[in-house]
Parts: structure tokens; C-alpha cells; sequence
């Protein structure tokens, strides 16, 4: 219809039964719009619809009957050519005071007819403009943060979750900036081919992030799960889905249904996990179904605004944006305890690594090192060696040892094992080792002596350390040392040579009456072979 036409039926006009929404609709609409300007007014008024997302708004200025002004609006016309180029459509007219005038706009569009329809002064209408422009600022920074912190972390962890909650969120913030027009206004301008598909790709971009994150979030890696190989299956079905819609073989409509039914279907393919999870106790459980529930509720009240169920106001216009914000927030947090969960495991493998390394390192009756625990800390006390501070390995075999242990028992001689150890360890410094290579051989390494003298009086004082007898409960045993050592770098340099003459010092004591200290420089080791 034209204007004339549209005009010579201005009784068949009806109120509309919703406010500023008429739903999606195929064809274009009129709407007529009479008006009588404030007798206070100084003429300058603003008409703005606040919905950037409609495609062409034919606007008519009529008085009596004749048209004072044309003008076109919306994502069809380029933004220099636009009256007043912002984020909405919007139109500056100078109407006398006091006057009787009739608006009538032609609107159509591929999406959703949403008409927040406000004639305003040009500072009322900034105030609102700066209020909006500054909301969708502090939510769009929001969002990025959270993209570039899961981006950062996702490339210093390598942990998949991380990349595929950037993805969710990227989709979602890009779908609220083509909604809001703040896409079209900064980033892709006047793209005839972005405006028309962002909304679409956002959405299929946000439903494949959804599948590939929240079935990571509940099974994690889990390569035989064929729940997450089903999900991985539905993310390429969207990826597909995608690329069919930005070559043109899917329309806009035939996507938007398709969207409907995809889009709840990752979380209704997790619910049954997240409850079990959340059953359980577990928080990445709980934490979902309150992002689902959220998400439905905000996904409701835009799709209630879209289809004409649901008048618009600030809430209901602004439901998805909202409860998407909070989706991140919470998805951050599914982030948070996941990381807490990898920790952990990590932790525990540590400790385990640990555990086992203890083991094979040290001697489980006593805890000192075992003979693989002395070489590794023989072999880095050796590079520390010099002629002016000698390192002395003292290699020592208990005297009478048999005898007590055949006579009171094995556990009286684990436990006679145990006092040896606790009192060699009584007579050396904190920086000196002592071992158990096995039975009643004992290994002390001790490092920084000035002289040969320092290390024989070091010998003499362990072997008098044994001169009373141990008290083990109500039994007192007595038992000797014979201790041989070898110095190093004077003796050997060796880790292996040093502790093979030590060993045949004390041979050659033991041969000799027992209880007693000898040093090997190299002359006792062909008798003991």
C-alpha cells in the first residue's frame, strides 16, 4: 500500500493488544500515529524506536492531510545517510507548538517487529541514549574480560574448558551487540550481509560452545564416555549448520526454527548428569542447574517479547542480556571448581609421584636413605668437595648385633635398628646424612672438614656414642660399632670408590678385634677384594 492508499483506510487502524510489540510478522506493517504538540513546546522533538534491529522504517510527518516530510530509517540505509546516525532508529522533527499532526510509518522486517516508539525531546533523548549506551558498555567490557581471562588461561593450562567457555561467551556477547545495535555502530557498520546473518551465526556459535562446555564441565576427559562423544557430534552438527546459513543455503527463518530447538538441547542433555552430580553434593552440579535455570528464564521472556506474548519494557527487553551476564558469572565459577578439581588431581598424582619416590629412596624400618638415596646424595656432596673442605663417607657394621637378635626377636632387633639410627642422628649436624644400606650397616656422610684429624675425631666420637647400652622397653642390650672411612677428594673422587674403601676399612676392623675406626687411603682396599 502507499501512503494515499494507507491513508484513505486510516478507520481500519486498531490499537494494538500488546505494547511496542507486534510479534514476527511477514509483511510490512502501517502504523498511525496522531498527535497534538504541547502549546509549551519549543518544536524541536525526537521520534526514536528503540530496537536497532528492523530493517526499513518508512517515516511520513502529515498535516491535513499533506505530507510535510519523508525519511527512511533502519539497518538498510547507510549510517551517513541516516538523519540521526546512533544506535536506533531515530528522526529530529520541528513541529509548531501547539499544532495537530499524523505520523505514519511503514515498518518491515526479517526479524521481530518490536516498536518501542518514544517522541522526546533532544535532551531527553540523549540522557536515555547515554543510560543505554553506557549499559551495554559495562556488560560488553564484562564479557570480554571474561573472554580474553578464559582465553589467557586456556593458553597457559591447555585445558579445553577453558577455549570452549570463551567460545559460549563469544557468542552470546556478539548475539546481545546485534540485537542491541551496538555491533552495527562500532563494529561491521553499514554490512549488509553481517547484519543479516550475525544474529543467526551468534546464536549457532553460542550452541556449540554450549555443547562442547558443558558436556567437558560434567564428564571432563573422558575419551570411552558416549555421552560426550554424542555432544561433540551435536557442536559439528551446529559448526555444519553454520556454514550452510552463511552461504545462503539455510534462510534466516528456516534458522530461527532450527535455533528454537537446538538451542535448550545441550542443557536438556546434561540435566540428567547435573542433577546426579548435584545430588551428590557436587558444586559443578548445582552450579548449572542454577545457570539453566536462569538462562530459561531470561530466554522465556525474550522469546515472549519476540512472538508479541510479553509487552517491552527495560526488564523484559533486556531478560536475555541479563540472565546471559549471569550465565557467564556462573560458567566462570563451573571454571573455578573444575580448575580446584584438576588441582587436586594433580596434587594427589604429585603426592603419589612422591610417595613412590620416598619408597625407592628410602628405608621404610627407619626412614633414613636407603643405599639409592646416599648415591644421589653422595654424587651432589662430591661436586661440593675440595682439598680445603673434605668430604668423609664413614661405612660402619654394628658389633653383637646377631646375638640380640636371636635371643629377644626380630621386632626387639627392628627396634634396636631404630635407637642406632636416632643416636648416630644425636651425634652429627643437621647438614651431615646418615643411611641404612641394609641389616645392621649404616653409612654417615658428613661434608666441610678442614683436615684428615677432623674427620678421624668425627669417627671416634660416633664409635663412643655406643659405649652404654639401649633400653628398649624393659630390655637393655649393648652393642659396638666398627666404623672404616674413606676421605674424599684425597682418598677417591668416586662416589662408588669411596664407599668400596670405607667398606673395606671397617672389613679390615672387623678382622682385626671390632670396635674400633679406620681410615682406607687406598692401601687396605687389595687385602679386603
Amino acid at each position: 500500500m502507499t501512503a494515499e492508499e494507507t491513508l484513505a483506510r486510516l478507520d481500519e487502524f486498531q490499537k494494538p493488544t500488546k505494547d511496542a510489540t507486534l510479534g514476527v510478522r511477514k509483511d510490512a506493517v502501517w502504523l498511525h500515529i496522531p498527535l497534538t504538540v504541547d502549546p509549551a513546546s519549543d518544536g524541536r522533538w525526537v521520534l526514536e524506536i528503540n530496537h536497532p534491529d528492523l530493517n526499513r522504517i518508512d517515516v511520513l510527518l502529515l498535516q491535513g492531510g499533506k505530507v510535510l516530510q519523508r525519511s527512511v530509517l533502519g539497518t538498510e540505509v547507510p549510517r551517513a545517510q541516516r538523519p540521526l546516525p546512533g544506535r536506533t532508529p531515530a528522526q529530529a522533527f520541528q513541529l509548531e507548538a501547539g499544532q495537530n499532526y499524523e505520523f505514519l510509518l511503514r515498518v518491515q522486517t526479517r526479524g521481530a517487529m518490536i516498536l518501542p516508539i518514544t517522541f522526546n525531546t533532544p535532551t531527553g533523548i540523549l540522557g536515555r541514549a547515554v543510560n543505554e549506551q553506557m549499559l551495554q558498555g559495562v556488560l560488553t567490557g564484562l564479557a570480554l574480560c571474561l573472554i580474553f581471562y578464559s582465553m589467557a588461561q586456556w593458553y597457559s593450562l591447555r585445558e579445553p574448558l577453558f577455549i570452549q567457555y570463551a567460545l559460549l561467551t563469544s557468542g552470546s556477547l556478539l548475539y546481545s551487540l546485534h540485537f542491541f545495535g551496538v555491533g552495527q555502530q562500532y563494529l561491521w557498520g553499514h554490512s549488509p550481509w553481517l547484519t543479516s546473518h550475525a544474529v543467526g551465526l551468534a546464536s549457532l556459535m553460542a550452541i556449540t560452545g554450549s555443547f562442547l562446555f558443558m558436556s567437558q564441565a560434567l564428564e571432563g576427559h573422558n575419551p570411552q564416555s558416549r555421552f560426550l562423544r554424542r555432544m561433540r557430534l551435536g557442536a559439528l552438527f551446529t559448526v555444519g549448520l553454520g556454514v550452510a546459513f552463511a552461504l545462503d543455503l539455510i534462510s534466516l527463518k528456516g534458522l530461527a526454527a532450527i535455533v528454537s530447538i537446538m538451542g535448550p538441547l545441550p542443557a536438556l542433555l546434561c540435566l540428567p548428569g547435573a542433577w546426579r552430580r548435584a545430588r551428590a553434593g557436587d558444586s559443578i552440579g548445582t552450579t548449572l542447574l542454577i545457570a539453566w535455570f536462569v538462562y530459561g528464564l531470561g530466554s522465556a521472556a525474550i522469546i515472549g517479547v519476540i512472538n508479541g506474548a510479553l509487552p517491552v519494557n527495560f526488564w523484559t527487553l533486556h531478560s536475555f542480556q541479563i540472565s546471559a551476564t549471569l550465565d557467564m558469572l556462573l560458567f566462570m565459577r563451573v571454571l573455578g571448581l573444575r580448575t580446584k578439581e584438576l588441582h587436586t588431581k594433580v596434587q594427589h598424582a604429585n603426592q603419589q609421584l612422591d610417595a613412590m619416590h620416598s619408597l625407592a629412596h628410602t628405608d621404610p624400618l627407619t626412614g633414613l636413605p636407603n643405599r639409592r638415596g646416599m648415591q644421589i646424595e653422595l654424587s651432589s656432596a662430591l661436586a661440593r668437595a675440595t682439598h680445603e673442605n673434605l668430604l668423609a663417607v664413614y661405612v660402619m657394621d654394628l658389633d653383637g648385633f646377631k646375638p640380640v637378635n636371636d635371643q629377644h626377636g626380630h621386632d626387639v632387633g627392628d627396634e634396636l635398628l631404630v635407637a642406632v639410627a636416632r643416636r648416630l642422628q644425636g651425634h652429627l649436624r643437621q647438614s651431615d646424612v646418615i643411611a641404612r644400606l641394609g641389616g645392621d650397616e649404616f653409612v654417615v656422610m658428613t661434608g666441610e672438614l678442614h683436615s684428615t684429624a677432623q674427620a678421624h675425631e668425627l669417627g671416634l666420637k660416633l664409635l663412643g656414642a655406643f659405649s652404654s647400652p639401649f633400653a628398649l622397653g624393659g630390655i637393655q642390650v649393648q652393642v659396638g660399632l666398627t666404623i672404616g672411612y674413606a676421605i674424599a677428594p684425597i682418598d677417591s673422587q668416586d662416589g662408588a670408590g669411596l664407599i668400596k674403601l670405607a667398606d673395606a676399612a671397617m672389613y679390615s676392623g672387623k678382622q682385626s678385634g671390632k670396635f674400633c675406626v679406620r681410615r682406607n687411603t687406598g692401601d687396605l682396599a687389595l687385602s679386603s677384594a
